[in-house]
């Protein structure tokens, strides 16, 4: 049976960025999208994932989440704590939002967004209940699935290099029409992503320069 870490573990997804190019959305600093997706598979980590719905719900009331980019603490873009960044739970996923502060890195994450250089989306998160399934495949190698039912603890939400899930989404949202405060709300998933070839490569050279 694969043996994940106990503590901090972080999952990097493959996501789209579809940046509107139109004159709002070229102004808007608003970035919202899916950091997780229910029920839907991780690529190969030694067994498959799925994150089941509603195990984020306690630990969004519990956790102090920060948006970082690629999970660095020193590049820090909102926090729940201050009301600068919005993380909640809907029928498709783990979905959040923020602006983008107006700082060096902050400018300079809006333009790789808007150009889709930087076109993934992850999270950092604790298991606190989990359930695995084996099944023996035809040619005799086990086949392990892990589900998350419940998380401990929510870290972080972060733009990322790498993927590793294939359905999570960001986008860059239109700052609303002159008089109207409120921004509209979409919670419609954008077109399922074109699925990326070097995916497993790309996610398991990650883990390595972490290890180093």
């Amino acid at each position: 049976m694969p043996n994940p870490p106990d503590n901090i573990e972080k999952r990097v997804h493959h996501i789209e960025l579809r940046a509107d190019d139109t004159a709002s959305a070229a102004e808007s600093r608003t970035v919202t999208g899916y950091a997780a997706v229910f029920g839907k598979p991780s690529e190969d980590m030694g067994f498959i994932e799925y994150i089941e719905p509603g195990a984020f719900t306690e630990a969004i009331g519990a956790s102090d989440v920060r948006a970082l980019f690629n999970h660095d603490p020193n590049l820090i873009l909102a926090r729940t704590a201050s009301n600068t960044l919005r993380v909640f739970e809907d029928t498709i996923g783990l979905r959040y939002e923020f602006e983008v502060p107006e700082t060096t890195f902050g400018n300079d994450l809006l333009v790789s967004l808007r150009r889709g250089d930087v076109n993934q989306s992850s999270f950092a998160f604790s298991v606190q209940e989990q359930a695995w399934e084996t099944e023996k495949l035809p040619n005799g190698e086990l086949k392990y699935t892990r589900r998350i039912k419940k998380v401990e603890r929510l870290y972080d939400v972060s733009p990322v290099t790498y993927p590793a899930y294939a359905d999570t989404t960001v986008a860059m949202r239109a700052m609303p029409a002159a008089g109207n405060e409120t921004a509209p709300t979409d919670n419609t998933p954008p077109a399922e992503p074109t699925p990326d070839p070097l995916v497993e490569r790309r996610a398991r050279f990650l883990d390595i320069l972490q290890e180093q």
